[in-house]
């Protein structure tokens, strides 16, 4: 199993075992470098899930590019801080296991 970067202040890392679950978000071939895609949870929750020099990140689907079209709010997808504001997204921690990228969520 290979492990991917994490934020390391995220709320969900901090969750027993048995409170988070891995969610299967595709094959590694499906994401070239540099994109990004929605990945919807069977709750109907939207995750952004982001392949950055070789490296997956998953944030809250808050603002579904890396720069905002809209307000120009700019992300940082390894740790979820805005670049240009205070706010941040949360993030949640991805690993690649026999292929497939897999995002660990809370289970609620």
């Amino acid at each position: 199993m290979q492990m991917q970067s994490i934020d390391t202040n995220n709320t969900n890392s901090e969750q027993s075992p048995e409170a988070r679950k891995a969610f299967d978000a595709g094959r590694i071939e499906d994401l070239p470098d540099g994109t990004c895609k929605t990945i919807e949870l069977p709750t109907g929750r939207k995750l952004a899930l982001f392949k950055v020099n070789g490296e997956f990140y998953a944030t809250e689907n808050f603002c579904p590019h890396i720069e905002c079209e809209l307000h120009g709010w700019q992300f940082d997808v390894r740790t979820g801080e805005c670049l240009t504001v205070t706010e941040k997204i949360e993030t949640y921690e991805v690993f690649v296991e026999d292929g497939t990228v897999k995002i660990f969520i809370c289970q609620y």
